[in-house]
């Protein structure tokens, strides 16, 4: 198998075992505690595999294409995160892989020898965040940081059995790291039990504001704080199982499946969350246009952010990231202007939807990734689906964890939990009971 870190270059005087040792010396010798020390939580033993868009002092940053590592001087400081990671004990082990830029969702970066899924090796692996997920499925690394712009947590996640958040966009500063599309760019990680992925979230998350998924109620709606001593309060999460999407995916029939035993626990009363099905008239990503709107808000921030970089430098990118980043130099300022008043339309409509629910339950995927010797049409074709699912948080702002549930045709595939602004560790929690 294919390494799935990437080497550093020979002339660099620092290494990948030393990096841990090249913070800003203002972190090292700061008196202000680190986010282990805040949430008592230590990662000690636990190995780190970054994504190549991660800046980390003295380390180069390629973002997955040699001209831009040619064109690009090495970091002077370090993303903040991944101090957060190393200061509550994790080990760094290595850069990963990444699609160039991070614009794609299938794993294959023409740079690289091809990465393996190791889970499923017939399969592609799932992008951007490729080289992180499999280091973590290879058992090379223990936690896999990427950065999730249109599902690049999810989605190699899913591909490949693994544990995948997705946080609240803004939860967590994308500070000193290559970016994509600001507006929707968030960082992630990946994990191969839910234990891991919850430990590496309470670091990570330390300084995000949380919330719980339901506010304690009783039979009439009221906040449980005005009935602090009746014994009809409840605090049940509504769990909106959106059936005809989880119907739709290829691996539907075993959703189907799950969802009856979830309704069995809820039916006993005592299992703390309930199910309401979320029914296609009541969530049409068609109608509402969600992956068209992703696309064009998406692809304009791409192209501002790199058009400038593209046309001076002519880089070397692979023919269907090219395609595409040609595509983004053509979006016009009105198409820009009409996907925002659609964004702000969806925003209020997921807003509403969360009144009668506390959680969507979606596919993350379409379902098993495509085989390795797809053609570009099937490629093409699973990434227009895997936006109109991605794009739901994506457009919303919202957090979403993969729960790797099935295996069919002898690979993995799963659901996601889509939760309210700053849910991020609750759904985890959520996660936890569904899965008991």
């Amino acid at each position: 198998m294919s390494s799935p870190f990437v080497s550093i270059p020979a002339d660099n005087k620092i290494n990948a075992e030393s990096a841990s040792d090249s913070r800003p010396d203002s972190a090292v010798a700061s008196a202000t505690p680190t986010a282990g020390e805040l949430t008592g939580m230590s990662l000690k033993g636990y190995a780190l595999a970054v994504k190549d868009l991660f800046h980390i002092k003295g380390l180069p940053t390629a973002a997955g294409n040699p001209d831009w590592l040619a064109t690009h001087s090495v970091p002077t400081a370090t993303n903040s995160t991944v101090e957060k990671l190393l200061d509550a004990g994790a080990t760094f082990k290595g850069k990963t892989i990444t699609d160039e830029l991070a614009y794609s969702l299938h794993g294959q970066n023409k740079h690289y020898p091809q990465l393996v899924n190791p889970i499923a090796p017939a399969h592609i692996p799932g992008g951007s965040s490729s080289g992180s997920a499999v280091a973590v499925s290879a058992h090379l690394a223990d936690i896999g940081l990427g950065t999730d712009t249109g599902g690049s947590i999810r989605v190699p996640a899913s591909y490949q059995g693994l544990w995948g958040l997705r946080t609240t966009h803004n939860a967590i500063p994308c500070d000193n790291m290559v970016a994509l599309a600001p507006s929707f760019d968030t960082i992630g990680w990946m994990t191969r039990d839910l234990d891991t992925l919850e430990k590496v979230s309470q670091v990570c998350l330390v300084d995000a504001p949380q919330k719980e998924l339901a506010s304690p109620q009783n039979e009439n709606g009221a906040d449980k704080t005005d009935v602090a001593n009746s014994d009809s309060n409840t605090s049940l999460v509504r769990i909106g199982a959106v059936q005809h999407l989880l119907q739709s995916a290829k691996h539907g029939v075993l959703a189907t499946k799950w969802l009856e035993t979830l309704n069995e626990k809820a039916d006993s009363g005592n299992a703390g969350f309930t199910i309401t099905p979320i029914t296609e008239h009541e969530l049409d990503l068609s109608a509402l246009n969600t992956a068209a709107t992703f696309r064009v808000l998406q692809g304009a921030e791409i192209w501002q952010q790199h058009g400038q970089w593209i046309t001076d430098t002519s880089p070397d990118i692979a023919h269907d990231i090219m395609l595409r980043l040609n595509w983004c130099e053509t979006i016009s300022e009105q198409e820009v202007e009409e996907a925002k008043k659609q964004q702000v339309a969806f925003q209020e409509y997921i807003n509403s939807l969360f009144e009668t629910v506390d959680v969507l339950l979606i596919p993350t995927t379409p379902g098993i990734a495509p085989r390795c010797d797809a053609d570009e049409e099937t490629l093409a074709n699973d990434r227009n689906a895997l936006l109109a699912l991605t794009s739901i948080a994506g457009l919303a702002e919202l957090p979403q964890i993969h729960m790797p549930l099935f295996t069919l045709q002898n690979a993995p595939c799963g659901l996601s939990l889509v939760g309210k602004k700053g849910s991020d560790l609750a759904l985890i929690k959520l996660a936890k009971i569904l899965t008991a």
